[in-house]
């Protein structure tokens, strides 16, 4: 590691369950590298993350990105054993900002298209978290947009609690 670089003592982590779009995990990449969050693809992807349009929205930050890839959601679990799994979608009703969020946590997103499944949802009810939007017409945010939102939440508050 870089000895100029602000090391971190928690270790969250974004998890994307079949990514669609190259350009939002690209996107997603470059904020896990400025974030130093380990970056975690779930199943198969719309993409090859060789795609220019991937690399590009990433940029030259590539190197930057603790990647990981899982073939399903349990390989993701036994990968994390000790970690907590937050899941985010329209469909669920707690507000992410209410939420209070720990080091250790995986931030867990689902294809752009269609979200985790209602019943990967209703499994984790207590932990399933949406970000609230003002506007009742506009259905959801981009998936790139939706993680930055929540890991700098996150980010925040765990920052917050060390001061």
């Amino acid at each position: 590691m870089n000895g100029t670089r602000k090391r971190h003592t928690f270790m969250l982590n974004v998890a994307l369950v079949e990514p669609e779009i190259p350009q939002n995990t690209g996107n997603i990449a470059r904020l896990c590298a400025a974030t130093m969050t380990p970056l975690h693809i779930v199943g198969v992807t719309g993409f090859r993350l060789d795609d220019r349009a991937v690399r590009r929205a990433g940029l030259d930050y590539w190197d930057e990105v603790a990647l990981h890839r899982h073939r399903d959601l349990e390989a993701l679990y036994a990968f994390l054993p000790q970690t907590r799994f937050l899941y985010f979608s329209t469909k669920a009703t707690q507000p992410y900002h209410q939420y209070s969020f720990d080091q250790d946590d995986c931030l867990v997103f689902g294809p752009e298209t269609r979200g985790l499944s209602e019943d990967l949802l209703r499994k984790n009810a207590d932990r399933a978290l949406t970000i609230p939007m003002l506007n009742p017409k506009v259905r959801s945010l981009n998936l790139a947009n939706a993680v930055a939102i929540v890991l700098y939440e996150a980010l925040r508050q765990i920052e917050e609690r060390k001061h």
